[in-house]
This record gives structure tokens, C-alpha cells and sequence, in this order.
């Protein structure tokens, strides 16, 4: 089996709060085989990022991920963690919740989306959102 993971543990983590809100650190470390304390550090990381907002509910938290926020990728700006959440998520999965389908738009790099070199709001002539 290989020794390495597509996704990042932080990846992971995120498509684990979005399919169970509830999910309590215990149960989400141990289905992603890490040591509770990696999934705290993890999902610290991906509050301070703003990806994740955590919810106070009694003893327990809850999360709520923050869809519309961009990922960052190298050189700039990428996809909103929603449209990433949609391309993982299996499908079916009834605890995930529905999500808006996200308008892709085709990006020429160093160009603002949306400015007139970039083809406008629209993109360039001729693209389709598939």
C-alpha cells in the first residue's frame, strides 16, 4: 500500500467536517488513522485559515466549513472549498450537505477574473462552465 495520500490531512480533514458537522475529534482522528492531537492542530489550522468556523454547542463543538472561501494555491487564488468539497464528496452521501453548484471561471494568470483582459465577467468568448 503506498505510503503517501492524494490528499492532504488537511484535505481530509475538511471533507470529514463537511460530511458530519458533529463529528467529535475522537472519532474524526481515528477515521483518518492520526493521533487526536494531529486532528486538533489540523482543524486549528483550517479555523485560523478561515475555512472552518467552530461552534460552542454545550460541551461539544460543531464546525461549520466556509464554502465560498478560495483555497490558496500557489501564485494566487483558487477554487472555493465548496466546489473542491463537491468534486470529493461520494456520491449519495446523505450527511453532506447540498451545495449550490459554483460558476467556474477560466483564469489567465497574472489577470484579475472578471477585468477586460480576461475576457470580462463572462470569460473569454467561446468558454462554457462544464
Amino acid at each position: 500500500m503506498a505510503r503517501w495520500s492524494f490528499l492532504s490531512s488537511h484535505a481530509r480533514v475538511l471533507l470529514c467536517i463537511a460530511r458530519d458537522p458533529a463529528v467529535r475529534l475522537r472519532d474524526l482522528a481515528a477515521s483518518l488513522n492520526m493521533t487526536e492531537r494531529s486532528a486538533h492542530g489540523i482543524v486549528t489550522d483550517l479555523a485560523e485559515a478561515g475555512y472552518v468556523i467552530k461552534l460552542k454547542q454545550g460541551r461539544r463543538n460543531s464546525y461549520q466549513v466556509q464554502t465560498q472561501v478560495p483555497v490558496s494555491v500557489h501564485g494566487g487564488r483558487g477554487p472555493a472549498v465548496g466546489e473542491l468539497l463537491t468534486l470529493f464528496a461520494a456520491r449519495g452521501a446523505s450527511s453532506l450537505p447540498e451545495m449550490p453548484p459554483v460558476p467556474v471561471v477560466p483564469t489567465v494568470p497574472g489577470v484579475p477574473p472578471g477585468s477586460p483582459e480576461a475576457g470580462g465577467a463572462a470569460g473569454p468568448a467561446g468558454a462554457t462552465n462544464r
